[in-house]
């Protein structure tokens, strides 16, 4: 199919956006992401057990930012993408692309989450405002030219993925600001992260591609020119296996009892990968996940496994996991 085949995207332009369309381009409702925060709320106290001051205020402050700064964030993701929006089935219905919206506006409301975030972080800790900075930078890295990561091949999936680790650092420094999560805590949360957005970018492909035609899926997002479907599939492999093999090394040096928590876990990865290769699948929408009652069964096996392996202690793993040779005489 040639370029000059492809249909064109009509849009209605208003004369100027309302309000709520400015708002609108905050993204409030994918705050649900921050799930990925709690998980370091729970690990910083099951191994860290610092002394628990101001706690539940520093928790709300501390996702405030997190929201905030994440806003500002898809501000700038929503006007630099509004062009490329325009060539996909469900995007081009966001408030940037329907809308004759006045730069400066955008751009004052990005600086003002943005600041607002990081005022919000200054209290938590030097380690949770660096890690907020860092939250900050990824959406200039991933969005702003030159460097773009997003137009870029498996880096766009990497880059992305790199919001899960930072969201797994702002919580574990909520509870203990005098430290990092371990590094294999990071990498398995990263890779973990790469897994999300790999499923999303193969349920894209399978579903825009197979009605619409490739060539309009390389208009949205120039990366997709060098996806296939199997290329996807495997890389989804890929960075499941390596988070699989980091969580194994963080629970084997910091916990052994967490392996029995690795089955649910494995479940959990499976129900997500399931949930891509559905038609029109809530995988494209991350901020929608918790509709899947599937996933959520999945999600709450896995956190209940990882509650209980935190702060229940099993001896007999130790006991197993000693070496030990069977001898033949």
């Amino acid at each position: 199919m040639s370029n000059e085949a492809l249909p064109l995207v009509t849009v209605a332009i208003p004369q100027r956006g309302s309000f709520s369309r400015y708002l609108a381009l905050a993204r409030f409702d994918h705050a649900t992401k921050h799930i990925f925060i709690v998980p370091g709320l729970i690990l910083a106290y099951a191994l860290r057990a610092p002394p628990l001051h101001n706690t539940a205020l520093s928790i709300i402050v501390g996702f405030a930012s997190a929201i905030t700064i994440a806003s500002a964030n898809y501000v700038l993701n929503e006007w630099l993408d509004r062009e490329y929006d325009a060539h996909h089935p469900s995007k081009q219905a966001r408030a940037a692309v329907q809308c004759s919206l006045s730069p400066f506006v955008v751009y004052l409301e990005y600086v003002a989450f943005a600041v607002i975030g990081l005022l919000l972080a200054w209290p938590l800790g030097t380690f949770f405002f660096l890690a907020s900075f860092v939250f900050l930078v990824s959406g200039l890295i991933y969005n702003v030219p030159p460097v773009r990561s997003k137009d870029l091949p498996y880096i766009d999936v990497i880059s992305e993925a790199m919001n899960n680790p930072i969201r797994l650092t702002l919580g574990w420094t909520i509870i203990d600001p005098s430290t990092m999560p371990p590094s294999s805590l990071i990498i398995a949360y990263w890779t973990a992260g790469a897994f999300l957005m790999g499923a999303k970018r193969l349920s894209e492909y399978r579903d825009i591609s197979g009605t619409v035609g490739p060539e309009l899926l390389h208009r949205y997002r120039r990366s997709f020119r060098y996806y296939t479907a199997e290329s996807l599939t495997v890389s989804c492999f890929l960075y499941a296996m390596v988070s699989a093999f980091f969580i194994a090394a963080f629970l084997v040096k910091y916990r052994l009892e967490y392996i029995v928590a690795m089955p649910f876990i494995a479940v959990l990865f499976s129900s997500y990968l399931w949930l891509a290769l559905l038609k029109n699948s809530i995988a494209q929408r991350p901020e929608r996940m918790f509709r899947s009652k599937r996933l959520i069964a999945s999600l709450a096996l896995a956190v209940g496994a990882l509650l209980f392996t935190s702060f229940v202690d099993i001896p007999f793993l130790y006991d197993i996991s000693k070496v030990d040779f069977i001898p033949v005489d």
